[in-house]
């Protein structure tokens, strides 16, 4: 099974930019569904972007045109860049991948907020 790590969560002004990235401890070049989800408190979870088997990206309304998706599979990663961010996007985020079973990472925390 694949392990899933996050990274580069934080606080952030509203209209500010950040970039996650997701490291996986193997190969994630066959799949049938990667992304990112995220939890807000007191909310489920939901999902921000992912990637089909068949290359089709889908957002979520609350992020198209501010958030992009892709996927480095020289270096197994997957990123989400988050420009204009509000404070509605402040979550736990979650990337996701699967192939053979469902695999998590831990959750990177983003707060935007003045």
């Amino acid at each position: 099974q694949v392990q899933l790590v996050e990274s580069g969560g934080g606080l952030v002004q509203p209209g500010g930019s950040l970039r996650l990235s997701c490291a996986a401890s193997g190969s994630i070049s066959r799949y049938l569904r990667m992304g990112w989800y995220r939890q807000a408190p007191g909310k489920e979870r939901e999902l921000v972007a992912t990637i089909r088997d068949g290359g089709y990206i889908n957002y979520a309304d609350s992020v198209l045109g501010r958030f992009t998706f892709w996927i480095n599979n020289a270096k197994n990663m997957m990123f989400l860049q988050m420009n204009r961010l509000k404070p509605e996007d402040t979550a736990v985020y979650y990337c996701y991948y699967l192939w053979t079973s469902d695999c998590w990472g831990q959750g990177t925390q983003v707060t935007v907020s003045s």
